[in-house]
């Protein structure tokens, strides 16, 4: 296992590392912000990568997990890269719709395997979207979070809407409008439930794999259809998100897994679930 700060296998073999690096690791892929130099700010050649790895999750059947990370001990992501764009005259974004533009969010981008979100650093502005968007926050005890748009003359929007799903609306207000002046410590998030778990400094990557892997021994078809449940109800009353997720429930019965879960249980085994697709479309157990 490499440490949270190591380039990954493009670097061990000699090769130039790319502003994102992508490895899957058992049955988790993960997805490392390489840009340490900028605080692993984003620029718009990290847009087509980034997109590429949620498809990769999605496609892969061997990936039951995501974790997503920054390079080095600092920063997790700075948002969009402010230089790159007083150059350029452009941002990371054009003019198309949210879930065409903000290709960082995994929610928006439609991933359908769990996603961590290992906070090793400072996480502001568009670096939000990760956090905000991932089922899992783990965080060093370093960390910081904050929304630096409108110091800089952007508007915050997309990723501060996001948060009201995880902080308080006083905490998102204090973030989103006194820009840089606010910083939101990794305890108090933690006390707030924006971040799921603290550790220490450095241990960020460790505790998320073992999240993931943790993940990746039960049946992947109910994780998928659990996890849609759960966002698919945050947006709606109780009783209209019971009734979807009862339906995702009695759906799940006439699959392999069902039936697999109980059996394994009963006689005392690991089970093996239902993974990969055959020839005639019908799902083999692994």
């Amino acid at each position: 296992m490499t440490s949270p700060g190591d380039d990954g296998t493009a670097s061990r073999r000699g090769e130039p590392a790319g502003e994102v690096i992508v490895e899957l690791r058992g049955g988790t892929l993960v997805i490392r912000l390489n840009r340490p130099e900028r605080g692993n700010a984003l620029v718009r050649s990290m847009r087509q990568p980034t997109a590429a790895a949620w498809r990769r999750a999605d496609e892969d059947e061997a990936v039951r997990a995501v974790v997503i990370t920054g390079t080095g001990p600092r920063h997790f992501c700075t948002g969009v890269d402010v230089g790159a764009v007083a150059q350029s005259g452009r941002t990371t974004t054009g003019d198309g719709s949210v879930t065409e533009e903000i290709v960082w969010s995994p929610l928006l981008a439609g991933v359908g395997k769990p996603v961590i979100c290992a906070v090793n650093g400072v996480a502001a502005g568009g670096g939000l979207h990760f956090v905000a968007d991932a089922d899992i926050v783990v965080a060093g005890e370093h960390a910081q979070f904050l929304d630096t748009h409108v110091s800089v003359g952007m508007v915050g929007g997309v990723e501060n809407v996001s948060l009201l799903r995880r902080l308080p609306v006083g905490t998102v207000m204090r973030m989103t409008l006194q820009g840089r002046s606010f910083r939101l410590s990794a305890r108090r998030a933690y006390e707030l439930g924006m971040v799921d778990e603290l550790c220490a400094p450095g241990d960020e990557l460790t505790v998320a794999l073992a999240i993931a892997e943790e993940i990746g021994r039960n049946s992947p078809e109910a994780v998928r259809l659990s996890r849609q449940a759960v966002w698919a109800g945050a947006g709606l009353d109780h009783l209209a998100a019971a009734e979807q997720a009862w339906a995702l429930v009695k759906s799940h019965r006439s699959h392999p897994d069902f039936a697999e879960g109980a059996r394994a249980f009963a006689e005392g085994r690991a089970p093996r679930w239902t993974t990969t697709a055959s020839a005639d479309g019908e799902e083999e157990p692994q």
